[in-house]
């Protein structure tokens, strides 16, 4: 999904369900230690450095997504795709990409972990890191 800094602009994921039908066909997956969110549901971003971006979903879910490398662009980018793989839900590392546009073109960057920030770490970072 498209995410501006200010505005959210356009949601691109990926889905098995028929289009239209999605979030009929792809109810919340069952867990019971895990915390998924729909890709669609991501409001704002921010990503303090190359390798970590915070993504609020739900107006009051923030997660933390640390990728495997260095993302060109990612902490400098105005707006950011995150792309699901399997069903409209990211419930692990796994299931999510970050997209990034770069002079090249765009850059799709790995997830290698998921996490999602309890509401005493979302106090202790930094107002900038802040989605």
């Amino acid at each position: 999904m498209i995410l501006s800094r200010t505005l959210l602009a356009l949601v691109a994921a990926t889905s098995l369900a028929v289009p239209g039908m999605a979030a009929a066909a792809n109810p919340a997956p069952k867990t019971s230690t895990r915390t998924c969110f729909r890709a669609n549901d991501v409001e704002n971003f921010s990503a303090p450095d190359d390798r970590t971006v915070y993504v609020r979903a739900n107006r009051k879910d923030v997660y933390r997504l640390d990728l495997f490398s260095p993302c060109p662009d990612v902490d400098w980018a105005w707006e950011i795709a995150l792309e699901s793989r399997g069903s409209s839900w990211i419930c692990s590392a796994l299931d999510a990409t970050v997209i990034t546009k770069t002079p090249i073109g765009p850059q799709k960057c790995q997830v290698k972990k998921l996490t999602k920030l309890s509401v005493e770490e979302l106090a202790a970072l930094p107002k900038r890191s802040r989605p």
